[in-house]
């Protein structure tokens, strides 16, 4: 290979640019494997990235996109040989090291995932990042006890990316699941992921006692905030809450008593920093009996990569559903 298109941000004296450039191999952060790049994904954290609207580059310049899948080029990892199918999602992709908006990338051996059985290089992206950090925040809730027949579930900004995916994999487990929403015309597309009923986010009764009427089994929230506090104050004896986001907000305001008196656990997910061994069992589920059932619903966007730079204010100002994917090689 010669030189290839990149999609690059630039961070410097509170200024933030990024377009694609055309980039050499040896331009690229250091790395054992090298992958011609099929797709890629869009999550808020690189809208964020790509626009200036929050600081996620620890250093630049940096080439965005926090997922790629693709198939392996060269390798000094002997896991990986040319024309292995792989995935790499978070690993400090378009954080500190160079990402997936790219026609090649190249990575540590560690980063990478073989490809399980049960998806493609596709449907991996239309989980992607999203999809491994719903399907973490399940598989912890179920190491503390979490299992259908439970009670209702409650997912917290129900149309995002991490929501749709939540929503499909818990209703495929045999979970009652309550999709939390301020969009009122998306609620014939929740349905069809499995939401058994919407409540409306406005809507919300919040409370203001220590503890409210226990009204879920669990949660995952993506919202933080107010209604992170909220789930605190509703969620049932030894239920959980997987805290994955925070659109509403980073501030807590709660109490000890929901934890002492219900036994409520608030389990954190950090999708990006997730050891090589749990995280490659965990794709194997996410390929397996965590599979999204409607992966032709969750994907609402499929775009090509000159498409990208216009891609990212809709993330921005909330405008999308789903996940979009972005196709980056032929």
């Amino acid at each position: 290979m010669d030189r290839f298109k990149v999609f690059r941000i630039h961070a410097a004296d509170g200024q933030v640019t990024a377009g694609f450039e055309h980039s050499a191999l040896d331009d690229l952060s250091a790395g054992d494997v090298v992958i011609r790049v099929a797709f890629s994904s869009i999550n808020y954290k690189d809208a964020l990235a790509a626009t200036g609207a929050g600081k996620i580059l620890r250093s630049s310049p940096l080439i965005g996109g926090i997922d790629l899948s693709g198939t392996v080029v060269s390798s000094t990892d002997p896991r990986f040989a040319p024309g292995a199918q792989v995935l790499v999602t978070g690993s400090g992709l378009s954080e500190t090291r160079d990402g997936g908006y790219a026609e090649y990338a190249r990575v540590p051996g560690d980063a990478v995932i073989s490809l399980p059985d049960g998806l493609d290089l596709r449907t991996a992206m239309g989980a992607g990042t999203a999809g491994f950090a719903a399907a973490l925040g399940i598989h912890k809730m179920e190491l503390l006890g979490l299992a259908p027949g439970q009670g209702p579930l409650v997912v917290t900004g129900a149309s995002g990316g991490v929501g749709t995916l939540a929503i499909d994999m818990l209703s495929a487990r045999g979970h009652e699941v309550v999709a939390v929403s301020g969009k009122t015309s998306l609620d014939n597309y929740l349905r069809g992921l499995g939401a058994a009923r919407i409540l409306r986010r406005q809507d919300l009764d919040l409370g203001t006692r220590p503890l409210e009427r226990a009204l879920w089994a669990g949660a995952i929230d993506n919202v933080g905030g107010a209604v992170l506090a909220w789930l605190t104050r509703t969620v049932d004896m030894n239920g959980s809450i997987a805290s994955i986001g925070l659109a509403g907000g980073a501030d807590l305001d709660t109490t000890v008593m929901p934890f002492i008196l219900r036994g409520v656990n608030i389990v954190g997910v950090n999708s990006s920093a997730t050891a090589r061994e749990p995280r490659v069992a965990l794709w194997r589920r996410i390929a397996t009996d965590l599979k999204p059932r409607h992966f032709d619903q969750v994907i609402t966007r499929e775009i090509a990569f000159d498409e990208l730079p216009g891609a990212f204010a809709d993330y921005v100002g909330n405008r999308i559903h789903g996940r979009t994917i972005v196709r980056v090689g032929s």
